[in-house]
Parts: structure tokens; C-alpha cells; sequence
């Protein structure tokens, strides 16, 4: 079953640059895919779209049965019910616990505190982080930071993870440490799409890639691993 279906999507900005050209893409249930290509290619409108900050100009969308594109403003609250979402920056709550962090992820979705509670502690386990349950963002890691967030993105139980460059400010070995979070979770039937640069995590995760250049959909690779002659031909 397709988790997400998009068919001769294109997305032109109000400058005139045209950032995706006619793509058509399946991703099921299950996957883990790595999105990658050379800065501008379309990776992050490509995302955009997936979760509605960017609409398509032409072309549909279909992620977990509902058509993005038609979604009125007032709806997108019900795409986003079923999408996680773990960006670079972490966007962590600086003056809220980690506990407070990844419980207002439900308090917005108006769940009583007494299912918020084990659901926190539940996630906060899974990313190895319960013992830090009553620290402050300032007083972790990077790395943790980005486990809270990981915890904050899946806490309500998404069918779909998306990722964009997570491991961007972390070093190699934080790195692989997170990308084990993210293994766990897919296997426990999470789907999970990732854009990154990072070379040596797509050559050891072994998943299946995408290659965008210029918009499109250059090559897909199944458990592939990160081609730079590929790449460096998109420039």
C-alpha cells in the first residue's frame, strides 16, 4: 500500500523558477528513503509539499489518502495528525523540560493528561532519553536534542517520518547514533523519507535512494548506496 503517490507534480514559485517538473513518485508502506542530489535540486519542496508548507502547482499528491493539494488551509491539521516531521535545527520549547517538549506534540491535539503521560515515557525510552525526562534542552547534547526531537515527531504515532537533514550538525558518530533511532522506528512500521548530504550514512544504511537533479527524478537506487559520479554530474 502506497503511503504517499505523487503523479506529474510540478511546482513553479512566484519567481518563476520551476523547483520540481512533472515528478512521479510511490513510496509504501515500510520504506526508509534517503532523498538526495545537489543543493537546488528540489529535495526540500520536494518534503514541503509532502506536509503541505509548499502546494503543488500541478499534478496530485497523496499522503496517507488524502489529496494535499486540494486540502483547504482549515484541514491541513488532519495531514499533519499523520506526519511526523525532525528538521535540522531541532526547534525544541528552550524553557520547557524534555518531558513538557515532547508532550505539547499531544497537549495540541487536545489528549487528556493521563494518556500524554505513558505516551511521553514510551518515546523518551524508545530514543534512550527517559532518564533526562525533567532536563532543559540546554542541558543536553546535540545529539540528545535531536532524540527529543526524533521523541516529539512520534509520540501521536505517525505513519509517515519525514526527515530533513537530521544528522546535519551532528558529528559521524552522533550521527549513526540517531540514524539507529531512525532504523528502530522504521522496523516498527514507521515510513520514513530522509533528505541528507551525508554520504557515509546513505553508503551504511544501505536503503532504497532517490537522486532528484534539477527537479526530477534522475535514478533510484534499491539499497543503494550513495553514487558520487551521479551526484556530482547533477551540478
Amino acid at each position: 500500500m502506497d503511503v504517499i503517490r505523487m503523479s506529474h507534480v510540478k511546482k513553479v514559485y512566484k519567481t518563476g523558477v520551476t523547483a520540481i517538473h512533472d515528478l512521479n513518485l510511490s513510496i509504501e508502506k515500510g520504506d526508509f528513503v534517503f532523498i538526495i542530489g545537489s543543493t537546488g535540486c528540489g529535495k526540500s519542496t520536494l518534503i514541503k509539499m509532502l506536509y503541505r508548507e509548499e502546494k503543488p502547482t500541478s499534478g496530485k499528491i497523496i499522503v496517507g489518502g488524502l489529496d494535499v493539494g486540494k486540502l483547504k488551509n482549515s484541514k491541513v491539521y488532519k495531514l499533519r495528525r499523520k506526519i511526523g516531521v525532525v528538521f535540522q535545527d531541532f526547534k525544541l520549547l528552550n524553557k520547557s523540560t524534555v518531558y513538557e517538549n515532547v508532550a505539547f506534540a499531544l497537549e495540541v491535539l487536545g489528549a487528556p493528561k493521563t494518556e500524554i503521560y505513558p505516551k511521553v515515557l514510551k518515546v523518551l525510552d524508545l530514543v534512550g532519553l527517559k532518564h533526562k525526562a525533567n532536563n532543559y534542552p540546554n542541558q543536553l547534547s546535540g545529539g540528545e536534542q535531536q532524540r527529543v526531537a526524533i521523541a516529539r515527531s512520534i509520540v501521536n504515532g505517525p505513519k509517515l517520518l519525514i526527515c530533513d537533514e537530521p544528522t546535519g550538525n551532528l558529528d559521524e558518530v552522533t550521527s549513526m547514533e540517531i540514524m539507529k533511532v531512525l532504523d528502530e522506528i522504521n522496523k516498527m512500521g514507521t515510513t520514513i523519507i530522509m533528505v541528507t548530504h551525508d554520504t557515509e550514512i546513505v553508503n551504511r544504511m544501505k536503503k532504497k535512494v532517490i537522486l532528484l537533479d534539477s527537479g526530477r527524478i534522475l535514478k533510484i537506487y534499491e539499497k543503494g548506496t550513495y553514487n558520487h559520479e551521479d551526484v556530482k554530474n547533477t551540478k
